[in-house]
């Protein structure tokens, strides 16, 4: 368990690097003791040194974040040396750093035979043909890593074809998250092509990458088709709209491996929720839906609740910013005295109203399987609130208003 965090802020005061107070790294250091877990922020290219230095021989390490540090040659070398020779480091992030392609291949070939690291995390890199070749080439040798983050990066085309290509034969790496970046279409082809073919993966997280266009959606649509191995999918504010989610849903149709889906902020509409609902009323391995902010009014809160009075798998829900109103409230009231597996629900700002809780009151009254219920932001007053928890009848609900 994590005993503490600290946070090195190089001091502004000086623009010589002379002058950066050395006894501040010394101090956060010795601050940290065996702490697992550590954090450098902005440190100047001498600090990098040090710290680099101190990282070589600490036997208690398992977690390094660095970010905004300026790191040129010499700190980067130095940097590089101490993962080498360093036997505990579990997670390494690195956000904001501008290291160049040719670190970066430095860096590669010290992580390539690493046994301890199992997740690595890029952000706010520009990763283009030369850094990502050199990059992903950790994926074709390291037999540890088991998590690949890359999020607010600039992930060119070439990129993703190098990340394609080397996780075509790699059995080890089970989470990839790509967010912030906007892959284009022949990178989303490529993404495809590591669903088509990659045995292990069981998290693919593609939050917000512009994958607006029809196109891209049934690119990734197809791969999915025939995945047994994804367990977590997540295409949260990719904005697919109703045709990509149409083609989502015809790929997931007879899916029995996924257990959380996430489609929030992707504009679906009611018309997409149809057949999200069909999904949902036979699947038996989904537990977790977000459908939050996707333009879910009352018919689409419908065919939802009729779903969930079948539904025997699915335990966490989430609506929340859908406009499903009081009518969207009742229908969701009547599928919970049927449902006996949801346990938690966010209808945060949906507009339900007094009306709404009155109906969500009645219901709860029977159900003795929620435990977390979301209603704040929905226009209900004291006294209505007073109400739902005074008619609940399991004393283990926590409702949230």
């Amino acid at each position: 368990f994590l005993k503490h965090v600290r946070i090195l802020e190089q001091e502004q005061e000086s623009k010589d690097n002379s002058e950066c107070p050395k006894v501040d790294v010394d101090q956060i250091f010795a601050e940290n003791g065996d702490s697992p877990e550590l954090i450098l922020l902005e440190l100047s290219e001498q600090d990098m040194i040090i710290a680099a230095n101190k990282l070589q021989n600490s036997e208690t390490l398992t977690e390094l974040g660095l970010s905004g540090n300026t790191m040129r040659d010499a700190g980067m070398k130095h940097l590089i040396d101490a993962l080498q020779n360093n036997t505990t480091l579990a997670t390494f992030s690195f956000s904001g750093n501008e290291i160049g392609a040719e670190n970066v291949q430095y860096l590669a070939d010290t992580l390539q035979n690493n046994t301890t690291l199992s997740t690595l995390q890029l952000s706010g890199m520009e990763i283009g043909d030369k850094v990502a070749q050199h990059l992903f080439q950790i994926l074709r040798n390291n037999k540890a890593l088991t998590t690949l983050k890359l999020t607010n990066s600039e992930f060119q085309n070439e990129g993703a074809q190098h990340l394609a290509d080397a996780l075509r034969n790699n059995t080890t790496l089970e989470t990839l998250i790509i967010g912030g970046v906007d892959i284009g279409d022949k990178a989303a082809e490529d993404i495809a092509n590591i669903i088509r073919n990659n045995t292990t993966l069981s998290e693919l997280d593609l939050w917000k990458n512009e994958i607006e266009s029809e196109g891209r959606a049934q690119d990734l649509a197809n791969a999915l088709r025939n995945n047994t191995t994804l367990t977590n999918f997540h295409l949260r504010a990719n904005r697919i709209g109703v045709e990509g989610a149409q083609h989502v849903v015809d790929a997931l149709r007879n899916n029995k491996t996924l257990a959380q889906l996430d489609l929030s902020y992707d504009l679906l509409g009611d018309k997409a929720v149809q057949g999200l609902a069909d999904i949902l009323r036979n699947s038996k391995t989904l537990t977790t839906l977000d459908l939050s902010y996707n333009s879910i009014v009352a018919t689409g809160t419908q065919q939802l609740a009729d779903a969930l009075r079948r539904n025997t798998a699915l335990i966490d829900l989430n609506l929340y910013g859908n406009e499903i109103g009081s009518e969207g409230a009742q229908y969701l009231a009547d599928a919970l005295r049927e449902n006996t597996t949801l346990s938690q629900l966010y209808l945060y700002g949906c507009k339900i109203g007094n009306e709404g809780a009155q109906y969500l009151a009645d219901a709860l009254q029977n159900n003795t399987t929620l435990t977390a219920l979301s209603l704040s932001n929905n226009g209900i007053d004291e006294a209505t609130q007073h109400m739902m928890e005074t008619a609940k009848k399991n004393a283990k609900l926590v409702i949230d208003f």
